[in-house]
């Protein structure tokens, strides 16, 4: 399984929020290159970077971050939040990432994400599936549409896509541990899926159970800034697996 630690950007910032609450945001460094140098030092190949200003914006916001830490590290970055446009997924492959994360425009522009699809490939593309109450979340978490969650993943598994970053939402920045009845739940009624687990990661003993049940990654946040789990802890855990 692999292991994403989870860069989230505002204004430049590394923070994090807690259930997608913007008034939550707390600052744990003003430079994320810093942090990604730190994860790269400890072995980790992959980062998740989101820029939560362009999620609430009509475009993306914090390429030059993206392209800084791309530039700065050989760290495999996917990046999310604010991907609107054809444009949008340009400037963020220009800048670095080796994968983008597309939410709410597979809802509210599936044909432009599905030609995403067509035109990157599907190891390009990752459906980010972001749920409240197991319906799917959208514009930085800020709405909840009427699509079920996982008849919204196996719809686009039919379009192709491999990847997909589930999110629940209630789990996501609280530290008491992620949605595994979920993810059993997604991975019992999908064939051939890359589920990558995000959301509530709290203790380094959640991760084995993770990958018991069939995760093909884990996005850790919170659990790396407040200290729960140690990067030492997670150079261990990619070296012994």
């Amino acid at each position: 399984m692999r292991i994403i630690p989870a860069i989230d950007i505002i204004e430049g910032k590394c923070v994090r929020l807690s259930k997608g609450d913007y008034d939550t945001k707390k600052i744990y460094n003003e430079n994320p290159l810093e942090v990604a140098k730190s994860f790269e030092a400890h072995g980790i190949e992959y980062l998740h970077l989101v820029d939560l200003d362009g999620a609430k914006s009509s475009q993306i916001v914090n390429y030059k971050v993206l392209e800084q830490i791309a530039s700065k590290t050989k760290l495999k970055i996917d990046f999310g939040g604010g991907l609107k446009s054809d444009a949008d997924l340009k400037i963020a492959f220009e800048n670095g990432a080796n994968q983008i994360t597309g939410g709410s425009i597979a809802i509210k522009q599936s044909d432009v994400f599905k030609s995403w699809i067509q035109q990157y490939g599907a190891d390009k593309i990752i459906l980010g599936a972001d749920a409240m109450n197991e319906k799917v979340a959208i514009s930085g978490w800020l709405e909840e549409s009427q699509e079920e969650l996982i008849p919204f993943i196996q719809s686009y598994q039919k379009e192709g896509i491999q990847y997909v970053i589930c999110t629940d939402i209630s789990k996501d920045g609280m530290l008491e541990g992620p949605s595994f009845e979920l993810y059993q739940r997604i991975l019992e009624q999908t064939t051939d899926l890359k589920l990558i687990a995000s959301g509530g990661i709290s203790t380094f003993e959640e991760l084995p159970k993770l990958a018991e049940l069939g995760c093909e990654g884990t996005i850790i946040g919170k659990a790396i800034y407040e200290g729960r789990i140690s990067l030492k802890q997670l150079e261990n855990y990619i070296i012994n697996k």
